[in-house]
């Protein structure tokens, strides 16, 4: 969608939104709008065009907006100079989009992508003298509708190496809801919130729940560590994005990623949405229908 560009009233907020097309970025740029704020979605396809690794589009997209929502990219370690220019620019207040276990020690392994990225950002963030306010949710459930797990769903099997741990998926919709809270709102700055969904599941659970919503049967098999970069790596994965990816998934059979966190409650004053309720909706919406494009909101 293109920028707005209408006349705004008092209070109304000029938004820069990265990774606006993604789970998380879209549902902001929305709840925003809808709400009477102007958005700048952040991306190669925006106007102006954003990209992560070529500094030179980071001036235009900052240009005249007060806050920014900023979605990392994994691997790299550009949070740090894009805040330090959007300070400078004259943004007032950023909201970065961080991850559970940064401040847990072996979380995950060194070197891991994600982890590196968002250790970083988190850290740096803190350093500006930015209205900042740090969001770090667990594992997205979209990730079953609209993300890596969807395939495997329609497949009928969700393969990992997740063992038999429980996560607490967190709904996008609260992790949006929160997002916005804290770049129109006050109240939030300097504050931290981890966010999780009420209740914790196994992906066997999960892959239940899912069955009995949609019709049709899932099942979720626990595969070994080892068979399942194997796996990744037979169907075209580069070997070390493949322990990447188990690396990601060992919190959860380790046992330490099923703990819930109280950041919606904190943030919003009620309870997140339960699994059960996302996965009804995904439903409706065809989420793992043949070729089905459409996206919950």
């Amino acid at each position: 969608m293109a920028e707005q560009t209408a006349e705004t009233t008092p209070g109304t907020r000029h938004v820069l939104v990265l990774g606006g097309t993604g789970t998380n970025g879209r549902r902001v740029a929305a709840r925003l709008r809808a709400l009477g704020h102007t958005v700048r979605i952040g991306s190669r396809s925006g106007s102006p065009r954003f990209e992560w690794t070529d500094r030179a589009t980071w001036g235009p997209v900052l240009d005249g907006v007060d806050g920014v929502f900023v979605v990392p990219v994994d691997g790299e370690r550009l949070t740090r100079p894009f805040l330090a220019r959007a300070e400078a620019a004259g943004v007032a207040r950023a909201v970065l989009l961080s991850g559970r276990g940064v401040d847990v020690p072996g979380y995950m392994g060194d070197g891991n992508p994600s982890g590196v990225t968002h250790i970083d950002g988190d850290a740096a963030i803190r350093e500006t003298g930015l209205e900042w306010t740090v969001v770090r949710p667990g594992w997205f459930a979209q990730n079953f509708s609209e993300g890596f797990f969807r395939d495997a769903v329609r497949s009928g099997e969700l393969r990992l190496s997740a063992g038999d741990g429980a996560v607490p998926f967190v709904d996008a919709a609260d992790i949006a809801d929160v997002v916005v809270a804290a770049l129109t709102e006050e109240g939030h700055r300097g504050r931290t919130y981890e966010l999780s969904g009420p209740r914790a599941l196994t992906f066997a659970e999960a892959a239940a729940e899912i069955s009995a919503a949609s019709g049709r049967p899932v099942r979720y098999t626990a595969v070994a560590p080892a068979e399942f970069r194997a796996e990744l790596v037979a169907d075209g994965w580069p070997a070390e994005d493949a322990r990447w990816y188990d690396d990601t998934l060992s919190p959860i059979r380790r046992g330490v990623d099923a703990h819930l966190s109280d950041g919606v409650q904190e943030a919003l004053g009620r309870e997140p949405r339960d699994f059960t309720a996302f996965v009804a909706d995904a439903a409706k919406a065809g989420a793992w229908e043949p070729d089905s494009g459409r996206q919950e909101g």
